[in-house]
Formats: C-alpha cells, sequence, structure tokens
C-alpha cells in the first residue's frame, strides 16, 4: 500500500519525494487577511498548511521537497523570503504543539498530586473515624466519595499523559520536518 501511495509523487534526481503545489503567484500562498504584513510575518494559507501537513503525513518517513508551481517564476530574493517565512510558519506551529505539551504536563502533574493528596485523605479519614464498620452512612459515603474522586484523578493524570501526549509528540515531528524541508520553484513553463 505505501509504495502505492509514494507511486503518486514525483521524485527528484536524489530520489526524495516531490509535494507539488501549483498557484498563479506568490501572495496566493498567503491568507488573505495578511495582505499588509511583511512577508516574513505572514501566515501561510490554512488549505496549503493542512495540504503540505496531509502529504507529509502520507508519505512517512520518506525525505522529501516542496516544489512551487507558479505562473511565473518570482525572483531569487523573493523565493528565499517565501522559504524563510515558510520555515517559520511551521516552526512557529511546532512551538505551539511544545507549549501544548508543556501545559498538559502541568494538567497532568496537578491531576496526580491532587489524586494522591484525595488518595491518602480518604485512607486517613476512614482510619480516625471511630467504631469500625459500624461508621454512618454518610461517614462511608464521604470516604467512598473522596477515594472514587482519587481514583478518577489519578486516571485523568495517566490519560492526559498517555492518551494526548502522543498526537501532538506526532505534530511537533512533523512541523519540523516540513519546516526543514527544501523549498523548489518552477514556473508553469519549466512544469514537467
Amino acid at each position: 500500500m505505501k509504495k502505492e501511495i509514494l507511486d503518486r509523487y514525483d521524485r527528484t534526481e536524489e530520489g526524495r519525494v516531490i509535494v507539488d503545489v501549483s498557484a498563479s503567484k506568490v501572495e496566493e500562498l498567503y491568507e488573505d487577511f495578511d495582505k499588509q504584513a511583511p512577508y516574513h510575518r505572514k501566515d501561510l494559507d490554512e488549505e496549503l498548511a493542512s495540504y503540505l501537513a496531509d502529504c507529509v503525513r502520507e508519505i512517512g518517513p520518506v525525505g522529501f521537497v516542496i516544489r512551487f508551481t507558479l505562473d511565473s517564476l518570482p525572483s531569487g530574493e523573493l523565493q528565499e523570503r517565501f522559504g524563510t517565512s515558510l520555515r517559520k510558519f511551521f516552526i512557529y506551529q511546532r512551538e505551539l504543539e511544545v507549549a501544548s505539551i508543556r501545559r498538559m504536563v502541568k494538567r497532568s502533574l496537578a491531576f496526580f498530586l491532587s489524586g494522591i493528596v484525595l488518595l491518602f485523605a480518604s485512607y486517613q479519614v476512614a482510619g480516625i473515624m471511630p467504631g469500625g464498620e459500624a461508621h454512618p452512612f454518610y461517614r462511608r459515603v464521604i470516604v467512598e466519595g473522596v477515594t472514587i474522586a482519587a481514583w478518577v484523578a489519578l486516571w485523568e493524570s495517566l490519560t492526559i499523559f498517555l492518551v494526548n501526549w502522543w498526537p501532538s509528540r506526532q505534530r511537533i515531528r512533523l512541523n519540523s520536518r516540513i519546516a526543514e524541508a527544501a523549498v523548489l520553484f518552477q514556473s508553469q513553463g519549466e512544469k514537467r
């Protein structure tokens, strides 16, 4: 199956997969609301960013380049500015994911610590109740409720850390790969 997917893409002479993007001009590759911003601060078009991420996810760990085909070849300076802009955009996306993981770890740690404190508290409360098994009903409910809350907090901590962490980590790698990719330009006349 993977070979069939990779066969859909052209390759460079070195064998790297080419992710092709076509547009009339460089300005179409950016969001419209950023018209007045300099190139290095503009956001890429959301559909373009999504397309690049989907392609890189699809091709997997294979080496790749991103090739932009435009009506006319932009100047070398514009090509350089766009390449820098693309790198900065995906580095920024990576940093957003890193910040998200940090928040996730803090939340996970907070749930874990509160779960430990609640678990300790429930055992302490259960130990100081007089009368052994003859505790009044409401006291047993309180102890059981605090114990359940403790286990829920511990479970949430593990869920955040073990389940939610992995997709963010994958997006960090994906954004890094796109940021590090070589960017090529060609005009419609050069198109092969």
